[in-house]
């Protein structure tokens, strides 16, 4: 009997949903109404994919009956900014993940937020925007069908392989612009300061973004790869392995670019402090020179008698003075690069 009526009675009235249908290596039928899943989940063999888009929580009481997903599995779904984990209940597993992405042209990381619940016969998707890439998974997929007799854990794997690979090179991406971040530190004009001070700030933010919701990653996968779950059989325990990998990569590389940036902010205090210190020696050594004229006319300009008041001489002496010992002033300067 049906179960599935109301809000999901299928894609072409909601095209909130997508489904597909796995049986053996094939994907024997896809984008069928909601309200079939429950004869095809009573067929022998048959494993059902089905992905939802801002669902409500009507929507969740339509496929609660056929799926008996725990009450607090569903509030994680419907609320927003859960923390990337996996929870296991007595019929199903969930996992809670982030797929992310650099958008132009400032290159904030975005995020985006996946629920997954995984049955024996089903893994259903819920997507808290429409942001993430679904038909990259499903091509992902359709490319390694050979692996679709393994059924859930198949669907699984091409899922969170395409959020890691996400990560990955979300990572590399921030690598690459910490590169051109220190070529602009070093800039001999040293015209870009505020520029470096915002691509700073902007690329730690990033960071700790892309920490908190890879890092937990390696939780999820390593529960995943338990024996006791029966998630993940002895075949595809291999393919799971290397996305665990690519996580440790993904965490790893993230925590030296974060050690990285700090270093590079630090670099660039640094810089400012040396370039500020330069500026004062050249306003002493300056103040300096002008203080030669300053003490000769004040000394001069006492009401006593001096050698050659009153006369050129007096006048031409004094001024040979002056030039005389600021040209010395300049000069020693100058040699101990303080102008």
């Amino acid at each position: 009997m049906d179960v599935l009526t109301g809000p999901l009675l299928g894609t072409d009235s909601n095209p909130r949903a997508q489904t597909r249908l796995y049986r053996g290596n094939t994907c024997v039928s896809q984008n069928f109404a909601v309200a079939e899943i429950s004869n095809h989940l009573a067929e022998p063999e048959s494993v059902v994919w089905l992905d939802l888009c801002r669902p409500t929580a009507a929507d969740f009481e339509m496929i609660n009956a056929e799926f008996g997903l725990h009450e607090l599995a569903v509030e994680d779904a419907l609320q927003e900014s859960q923390r990337p984990k996996l929870d296991r209940y007595a019929t199903h597993l969930f996992i809670s993940a982030y797929a992310v992405a650099l958008n132009p042209p400032d290159d904030r990381l975005k995020t985006s937020e996946i629920a997954v619940f995984l049955t024996d016969k089903a893994l259903i998707t819920v997507r808290k925007d429409d942001q993430f890439d679904m038909a990259a998974v499903m091509a992902r997929w359709d490319a390694t069908s050979d692996l679709a007799s393994h059924g859930v854990a198949f669907l699984l794997h091409g899922l969170l392989d395409h959020i890691v690979d996400g990560h990955f090179l979300a990572v590399q991406r921030l690598d690459e612009s910490i590169e051109d971040l220190e070529e602009l530190l070093f800039d001999d004009h040293r015209s870009q300061i505020q520029a470096v001070q915002h691509r700073s700030f902007q690329l730690r933010r990033n960071l700790v973004i892309l920490r908190r919701v890879a890092l937990p990653m390696r939780e999820v996968l390593n529960s995943l790869l338990r024996r006791d779950l029966h998630v993940v059989d002895e075949a595809m325990t291999p393919y799971y392995q290397d996305v665990y990998d690519h996580v440790l990569r993904v965490t790893e590389w993230t925590e030296s670019l974060r050690d990285l940036i700090a270093t590079t902010v630090e670099t660039n205090l640094t810089i400012q402090a040396n370039h500020m210190n330069l500026i004062m020696k050249k306003v002493t050594s300056w103040a300096a020179i002008i203080a030669v004229p300053t003490a000769i006319t004040g000394f001069y300009g006492q009401n006593l008698p001096f050698p050659g008041a009153g006369t050129h001489v007096g006048v031409l002496s004094s001024t040979a003075l002056i030039a005389v010992l600021s040209a010395i002033l300049y000069a020693t300067f100058k040699r101990r690069d303080w102008l």
